[in-house]
């Protein structure tokens, strides 16, 4: 089966279409934002490639209810729409790439990918909130944790450079990009994660704040910010860009390795709060066994990388400094002698899309 997977970004959109051997047999990277314009982007990218046979759309929500791939219909499309307001960042791109993928090849079927899933089994114990119970029950408060299809395909990836019985062990993967969060996975299951409700929660990334005080919001709005410029501050104008202007961390390396003493505090302040998380992932896994690298941050940054386990060298972390500055693609950098073992794996959710979509249609009647 080639499946033509659909990735939409907060700034690009990405199609990749995969053989039946998930060799990559056509790519295409549309920019965002452009309205009609885009619309024939995406047609004409897709008019290009071979014809699918399946599409794969990843989807950064699935609320409740969609909790493994799904084919889409118009029911589904509908139940979709709904949980926009749980992912307002993102939801709408998908919703926006499923109308142009399905006029473009209308007798194709199209599987949604869901990021939440890989979490859907997170144990009632961090999956839940300590709020009121009607409110729980009727709005479906809980965590439940994003950036799955990349997690998914960073422990199968480990799994084959460690081997199967390695990669069962103990393990934190860092999904370090523009959005940000770590997984605590046991035996190949998500026990726990730094992203909650909705992907605000946990570390700080480019433009998002990740956790902050619940209270601060309220006393904004007590003080006159409307509800609208506050979520607006905490996705688009807070996290690295609130603190040094830029959420681009090769601007910020390059302006602290000048000096600049405001890029050197935020660079402080992205390190206190993935030390942190990183340790509490380890918590709730009682132990630290592997550690991976994974999102166009945690695969490119060497930086990041060599700190990050200095952080956690309590734990037993630590990479090789030459191995760490050489990576290219998916490779283990562990320091001789470390007891955790460390690696740098490619982000590929095609490939967990387009597995997903395999599955999703052998299992439709």
């Amino acid at each position: 089966m080639r499946v033509l997977t659909v990735n939409p970004g907060s700034s690009s959109l990405k199609l990749s279409l995969l053989d039946p051997g998930d060799a990559v047999a056509a790519r295409a990277q549309i920019a965002t934002g452009a309205g009609e314009r885009e619309a024939e982007q995406v047609a004409a990218a897709v008019a290009r490639m071979p014809a699918p046979d399946a599409v794969g759309l990843r989807f950064v929500h699935g609320g409740r209810d969609f909790l493994a791939p799904t084919l889409v219909d118009d029911g589904v499309a509908g139940r979709l729409h709904a949980l926009v307001e749980l992912a307002p960042l993102h939801q709408p791109l998908s919703l926006y790439a499923l109308g142009e993928i399905r006029r473009a090849l209308p007798d194709v079927p199209v599987v949604a990918c869901f990021d939440t899933a890989f979490h859907a089994g997170l144990p009632e114990a961090a999956a839940t909130y300590a709020l009121p119970a009607e409110w729980r029950e009727r709005f479906g408060l809980r965590r439940y944790g994003f950036h799955g299809l990349s997690f998914a395909h960073a422990v199968r990836r480990a799994g084959e450079l460690l081997g199967r019985a390695e990669a069962g062990r103990r393990m934190v993967i860092c999904h370090l990009g523009a959005g940000a969060s770590l997984a605590a996975v046991a035996g190949g299951r998500s026990v726990d994660t730094t992203m909650g409700f909705t992907p605000l929660e946990g570390l700080v990334m480019a433009t998002r704040a990740g956790s902050v005080d619940p209270g601060l919001p309220m006393w904004l709005l007590r003080h006159g910010v409307p509800a609208e410029e506050i979520d607006d501050a905490l996705e688009h104008r807070s996290g690295l860009r609130g603190l040094a202007g830029t959420g681009d961390m090769r601007a910020l390396r390059a302006r602290a390795g000048r000096g600049d003493a405001v890029a050197a505090s935020a660079l402080d302040v992205y390190h206190h709060r993935l030390r942190a998380c990183a340790a509490a992932m380890a918590a709730s896994l009682g132990g630290l066994d592997v550690l991976v690298f994974t999102g166009g941050v945690g695969e490119h940054d060497p930086e990041v990388r060599r700190r990050a386990a200095a952080d956690l060298a309590f734990l037993g972390a630590g990479v090789d400094p030459s191995a760490n500055a050489g990576v290219h693609g998916d490779a283990e950098i562990t320091a001789a002698g470390a007891p955790v073992r460390t690696l740098v794996v490619e982000a590929r959710e095609d490939l967990e899309i387009a597995a997903g979509v395999r599955a999703a249609l052998r299992e439709r009647p």
